[in-house]
């Protein structure tokens, strides 16, 4: 009796730890790609058509830091209200987790946003852009590379806008959230 006891207890106990376990972004992200009210799109760099541009050793390399882009996006409808606020908290929970060193804050006409990055102030693995409206609803953006450094941001702009980019895999966003 005393031992079936005490298994029962370890039982719960290992059961509450596993449950207590942060879920990581990439772990959302997976659970929600075919979840309805979600939107999931990789992009991958070649859709930046940067190949042919011409572009100078720093935009090369600021450019070659990233490897691909997720994103998952909410649309808010008048069913799914209870759910946007459930997976906002998610979301906004596992920003917050203290893994995520937030970059800067946004508040726009269109909806509140952080941008937020993993690893080190100079080697950074991954940039996350979060916004939501609570008319629209939210959008999450993962820009995953490898060592990329914020301070050659500029570069990768200025390498983006010489490419060929017409917007080519984001045609679903924007469907997504029109109304």
């Amino acid at each position: 009796m005393k031992i079936t006891k005490s298994i029962f207890i370890l039982s719960l106990f290992l059961s509450l730890a596993a449950c207590s376990s942060n879920q990581s972004l990439q772990e959302y992200y997976v659970d929600n790609a075919d979840n309805p009210n979600f939107l999931s799109v990789d992009l991958p760099v070649s859709l930046l058509n940067v190949e042919k541009a011409e572009l100078n050793p720093e935009e090369r390399e600021a450019l070659e830091t990233l490897r691909k882009m997720n994103i998952l996006a909410f649309k808010k409808t008048p069913e799914n209200t209870s759910d946007y606020t459930l997976e906002k908290a998610n979301v906004k929970a596992i920003l917050s987790n203290g893994k995520f060193t937030e970059l800067m804050k946004v508040n726009t006409s269109y909806g509140k946003g952080t941008v937020q990055y993993l690893g080190d102030e100079d080697a950074i693995d991954e940039v996350v852009i979060y916004g939501d409206s609570d008319d629209k609803g939210f959008m999450l953006v993962r820009i995953l590379g490898k060592n990329m450094n914020p301070a050659k941001l500029v570069q990768f702009i200025q390498a983006l806008e010489k490419s060929d980019y017409r917007g080519e895999g984001l045609a679903d966003i924007v469907s997504f959230f029109k109304d």
